[in-house]
């Protein structure tokens, strides 16, 4: 995330290691710590080879690689600016226009420029602002900047869980949630859902998920608490093998919806 004295995104300078247990320390150039199957990757501005040297040889650990690159790659090539979508604009805390959400979108996914995210935004707002669905309540899987979560809060909905895997992403979340206002509507925490059973019983579930966890959420009579879903978070290609993954004769297809490659769906349980 940002601290002082950055006050946005330049360049990145990514350190992934080995297994082995990271040590708490605070560098006034680190961005963030990913963990992924428990293997810590290190964000930085600036390049830290010999921190990451000492950390590595007091710690039996090893450099798996490393990487220096500019930001906008690290986005795919494109510039974090505002957007306005589904009645919201969106920015970043470093642009000056006006915006109804301000995000640190740090290394986080989510920020609003894949299309399955905005799929989800757009869609969102079509369902959170239809008075008949009275929308109160929302589980928000796969959470990455809080976008989602913040927006659904900023139309109206007043209790949203919203779950990662990540710790890195959550403590974004976390921090773009208060930016925005919505401490009193959002609750933010680290969840892993292939071990963990989330709590689906509210008025709209939003996964934006890979289809391997999407094909095991779907496995699970638990998951189908809810009363509307969104799902997305993958490809068309992909459809016809998830689509067989959901329960035979349990659920409805309400709306699919396709944004260049990437397919969201409203599903909704049957009676």
């Amino acid at each position: 995330m940002l601290r002082p004295p950055y006050q946005r995104y330049q360049h990145l300078y990514v350190y992934h290691l080995d297994s082995m247990v990271l040590p708490t320390f605070d560098d006034p150039d680190l961005i963030g710590v990913w963990l992924e199957d428990g293997c810590p990757i290190l964000f930085f501005h600036q390049a830290k080879d010999e921190l990451i040297a000492s950390l590595c040889a007091a710690h039996n650990g090893r450099i798996i690689y490393q990487a220096d690159l500019d930001y906008t790659d690290w986005e795919v090539g494109q510039e974090i600016a505002p957007f306005t979508l589904g009645g919201l604009t969106v920015a970043p805390v470093w642009a000056e226009e006006e915006a109804d959400i301000r995000l640190d979108p740090s290394v986080i996914f989510g920020t609003g420029f894949h299309p399955s995210t905005r799929l989800c935004l757009e869609t969102l707002s079509k369902y959170c602002r239809t008075p008949e669905l009275a929308i109160g309540s929302m589980l928000d899987l796969g959470t990455g900047t809080g976008l989602l979560a913040i927006a659904a809060a900023k139309m109206g909905v007043q209790k949203i869980t919203a779950l990662d895997h990540n710790p890195l992403a959550c403590e974004v979340a976390l921090r773009n949630v208060a930016l925005n206002g919505g401490t009193t509507q959002i609750t933010v925490s680290e969840s892993d859902l292939r071990l963990q059973e989330p709590d689906t019983n509210v008025d709209l579930v939003v996964a934006n998920l890979y289809p391997t966890l999407l094909a095991e959420l779907f496995a699970r009579p638990s998951f189908w608490q809810g009363k509307l879903y969104l799902i997305s978070g993958f490809i068309a290609a992909m459809e016809e093998e998830l689509l067989a993954a959901l329960p035979a004769g349990k659920i409805r297809m309400l709306e699919r919806c396709r944004s260049e490659r990437w397919c969201l769906w409203v599903l909704a349980p049957m009676a």
